[in-house]
């Protein structure tokens, strides 16, 4: 008898400790102190590119807009946020690779370079300037107008998570 109560006491013990203890798991990454910092403030991203893509600009100010309000408690708003994420695509390029055997490029790379401006009103030290960069390779038989879209939307959700890893989650 003596046993099994030691066995009870050791388990509640252990139960009540654990319970104690505090846990957090932050599964968006974020690091954002709430109770300082409610709004973040995200400008449309002009294409300042030399080849434009027309929908490019307001698919990616949208792209990054819609990951913080997924991922944040944030309020996103145009202009004045407690945060400010600003910038322009500064380069939308096509590349010939991979030289098939009748000396024709069997694949194309789309990159697009963004240039980000991101001021934290908060804690100016985390306030950056940084480029960033995506490319998607396709096969080279296919037009651009036939999966440009597609690839830019990966683009794009590559950029956002690289600038919301570098403002809020701090990776």
């Amino acid at each position: 008898m003596g046993r099994k109560l030691t066995i009870c006491l050791t388990m509640v013990a252990i139960t009540v400790t654990l319970s104690s203890c505090l846990i957090s798991y932050r599964f968006n990454g974020a690091s954002i102190d709430y109770s300082k910092t409610q709004s973040i403030s995200i400008a449309d991203f002009p294409n300042n590119a030399a080849l434009v893509n027309p929908n490019l600009s307001n698919a990616l100010s949208e792209g990054i807009r819609d990951l913080y309000s997924r991922q944040t408690r944030l309020q996103v708003l145009r202009r004045g946020g407690d945060m400010e994420l600003e910038g322009e695509i500064v380069d939308y390029n096509l590349t010939p690779m991979a030289i098939a055997a009748n000396s024709m490029a069997a694949e194309t790379k789309l990159t697009i370079v963004i240039k980000v401006r991101f001021t934290n009103n908060k804690a100016p030290e985390e306030s950056f300037e940084k480029t960033y960069s995506a490319f998607q390779t396709f096969d080279s038989s296919k037009l651009l107008t036939d999966v440009q879209d597609e690839l830019c939307a990966t683009m794009i959700t590559e950029l956002s998570e690289n600038i919301y890893n570098d403002t809020v989650a701090k990776w």
